[in-house]
């Protein structure tokens, strides 16, 4: 086997062991107790991973495979929880995997965690105020109420602490996909 298939292979099978990680992770709820309507999760650190360790198109795609099978399979949420998440974990990868491809190193992760961050945060007050009217019958009015004091928070938090865990945990797991497949680990 030559090494491009053997690295493919290993991608793609590290791929699919982040999304099933992922999956799993959707159960590990925590509560919030500044935002009891919220819960945290730890479902998208697998899907930073994969954003850092292949790339912004590998993290879209863990993140795809992981919202459906978490609202259609798992029965964690629905179409519109897909739609969400793919929002909200879809701008994040897409913001911190670019910028993580351009400077890999340990200030360019934070650069991109932190940009990815608040993304993340403005994305998800935006769609809240345009989903949550059209899909729970909320008034505009009572949405953009919550931005400030919850939505906007809640993912500012959410994002942060899972970037936090990322930075902390992505190097000792990069090292492994990259002697899996036989390349120079990066960061």
């Amino acid at each position: 086997m030559n090494n491009d298939s053997k690295q493919t292979r290993v991608k793609m099978t590290t791929l699919a062991m982040l999304t099933a990680i992922s999956c799993v992770l959707v159960f590990l709820t925590l509560p919030y107790p500044l935002f009891p309507a919220f819960k945290y999760d730890l479902a998208d650190i697998p899907i930073l991973i994969a954003t850092f360790s292949f790339g912004p198109l590998a993290g879209i795609i863990v993140t795809a495979l992981a919202s459906f099978v978490q609202a259609f399979i798992l029965g964690q949420d629905n179409w519109i929880g897909f739609v969400m998440h793919m929002f909200a974990t879809g701008s994040f990868v897409i913001v911190a995997g670019n910028i993580y491809r351009l400077n890999k190193t340990k200030k360019g992760a934070v650069i991109a965690l932190a940009a990815g961050t608040v993304t993340m945060a403005v994305v998800m007050c935006i769609a809240n105020y345009i989903m949550d009217p059209l899909f729970y019958g909320m008034q505009k009015e009572a949405v953009a109420a919550m931005i400030l004091p919850a939505i906007l928070p809640f993912n500012l938090s959410k994002a942060g602490i899972n970037s936090i865990i990322t930075f902390f945990i992505y190097k000792r797991i990069s090292k492994l996909i990259h002697k899996a497949q036989g390349t120079p680990g990066s960061h």
